[in-house]
């Protein structure tokens, strides 16, 4: 069953301002006849009997004609002429009003038919933009110029939604080739530990027993990698979850359970309470943790902060370590970037990029910082959800902890 064929846009413009003038015109046409049929002639013709006109005649033909009839005769037929001249006048100005104004509805529906294409100028090459744009092309733009009204407004909304989406997808290559490139590792290592083996008509039980281990830590390996993608894939669809949390709290629970080595770790834990997900806060701290403790130095020092300022509850995790430039603090956030050689520390390069994600899903930023002296610092900004009562404050100072 085929479809009836639409009117487009323009053409339904188009109808609109000619009825539009259609309406104007009819109604001037109607307002001047009214107007000028109202205008009488001085005086009324009443119809003369016939006896009136007969006498007309005859004193028009008499020779010694009646003054007065005569007289009354001329007012009459002035009267009748005038009446005759209006009806004529009246009758020519509806006709040429009735002509010029189809002359004009026409004329009203070529410049509307114009106009209307002038103004869906842009909305066409908003459309031609948009078929251009794809995944793989999205450098298309509209850019388009003359005065700032709705259409140039929408416009310039189509070009920075194709901004936004160039930069998401070129985000979403690098991290699919990382990704790829980063669990290809752990199944490499798998394949050449069982070839090696396999490959030994003389390996023993001994050999057997460390292909396995081999592998198994191959297999954690690729696990926490996954666990990790998974957990950036979820908060791509928001926070579900709005519990209240204090960040206080989840760092005290952290630092305890925490593997931190010969670090010394200090903390001022004040009451900082947001709404979120306590899952993903408790990982957010932890992986500020571990990153202060993974790239620290030796028997180095770290210290955690949490407090509230100006509704805005502030979690901060610092340590000691190499010197770092801001450029390069600023790539901790992208996934998979490490400083130095990828393969000369463990972890997978995600754990700041799941931090800014986490905070950012909970309607905060994390930004880093080179310390002074040397090391980084990691501040997670979120919006607060309250206060707690007084009597939870608590700030403590935790002493050096040596921990294997």
């Amino acid at each position: 069953m085929s479809r009836r064929p639409r009117l487009t846009v323009r053409a339904r413009l188009t109808l609109l301002y000619t009825a539009l003038f259609a309406v104007c015109g009819a109604i001037v046409v109607a307002v001047s006849y009214i107007l000028v049929a109202r205008l009488e002639p001085e005086g009324q013709a009443q119809q003369a009997p016939p006896s009136f006109l007969a006498r007309c005649r005859s004193e028009q033909l008499s020779a010694h004609p009646d003054n007065r009839i005569l007289a009354k005769c001329d007012a009459y037929l002035r009267l009748q002429g005038a009446q005759q001249q209006r009806d004529l006048t009246l009758s020519h100005l509806l006709q040429y009003s009735l002509i010029t104004l189809a002359v004009v509805i026409a004329l009203g529906a070529i410049l509307g038919w114009i106009a209307a294409g002038r103004a869906l100028r842009p909305v066409h090459r908003v459309t031609a933009a948009a078929r251009g744009a794809s995944e793989h092309n999205l450098s298309a733009r509209v850019a388009l110029r003359g005065p700032r009204d709705e259409l140039h407004e929408l416009a310039e909304t189509f070009d920075e939604m194709l901004d936004r989406l160039r930069v998401a997808f070129e985000g979403q290559r690098r991290f699919i080739a990382n990704a790829s490139h980063e669990l290809r590792t752990p199944l490499a290592v798998m394949r050449a530990t069982v070839d090696v083996v396999l490959d030994n008509p003389a390996s023993t039980h001994a050999d057997l027993r460390d292909m396995a281990t081999d592998i198994r830590a191959a297999v954690d390996h690729a696990e926490h990698l996954i666990g990790a993608l998974l957990i950036l894939a979820q908060n791509e669809r928001g926070l579900i979850v709005h519990d209240a949390v204090d960040l206080a709290t989840v760092a005290e629970d952290v630092l305890d359970t925490a593997g931190l080595r010969d670090r010394r770790v200090y903390a001022a834990l004040e009451p900082a309470v947001i709404s979120g997900d306590p899952v993903l806060v408790e990982r957010l701290v932890a992986n500020l943790v571990d990153n202060a403790v993974r790239y620290n130095a030796a028997a180095g020092d770290i210290w955690v902060s949490t407090r509230t300022v100006a509704g805005k509850s502030h979690l901060t995790v610092a340590n000691t370590g190499p010197l770092i430039s801001p450029a390069d603090a600023d790539r901790l956030f992208q996934p998979f970037e490490r400083l130095g050689d990828r393969t000369s520390h463990e972890g997978f390069g995600l754990g700041l990029t799941i931090v800014a994600s986490i905070a950012t899903v909970h309607g905060g930023t994390a930004t880093a910082r080179p310390r002074d002296d040397s090391g980084l610092s990691v501040i997670v900004t979120i919006p607060s959800a309250g206060s707690l009562p007084a009597t939870r404050a608590f700030r403590t100072e935790r002493p050096a902890v040596a921990q294997q």
